[in-house]
């Protein structure tokens, strides 16, 4: 008695894009983001608390968030090309991506970070 095999789905699923969350991160599986802010400006703490949650939410405890003050450290802007602020920049998992704005609209910035 002969049995058919069944097609492997292992080998279809294996080709099957992974969303970038499950990409490559940093050697501990960190996802960097640095925020550029100006100051604790209003607008500051509100992009600050809208990545947290976008966070918290999407990535669970596999992040890390640098806060950039450029009136504090002015000089950081050219390294990463920041025109304006407040800026996220996406360092790991490459490529590098940046997001002007405080956050708010989240589908938009889930998109910008490949997340969904």
């Amino acid at each position: 008695m002969t049995t058919k095999k069944k097609p492997s789905t292992a080998k279809l699923a294996g080709n099957a894009p992974k969303p970038l969350a499950e990409k490559q991160r940093s050697a501990d599986g960190n996802w960097d983001l640095r925020l550029y802010v100006a100051g604790d400006s209003p607008r500051s703490r509100l992009a600050l608390e809208n990545l947290r949650r976008l966070c918290d939410e999407h990535l669970g405890k596999r992040y890390r968030i640098e806060i950039v003050d450029l009136r504090q450290r002015p000089e950081l802007a050219k390294a990463d090309q920041i025109l304006a602020v407040p800026t996220l920049v996406r360092k790991i998992p490459e490529p590098i991506k940046r997001i002007i704005g405080d956050l708010s609209d989240s589908e938009r910035a889930l998109m910008a970070l490949d997340l969904v």
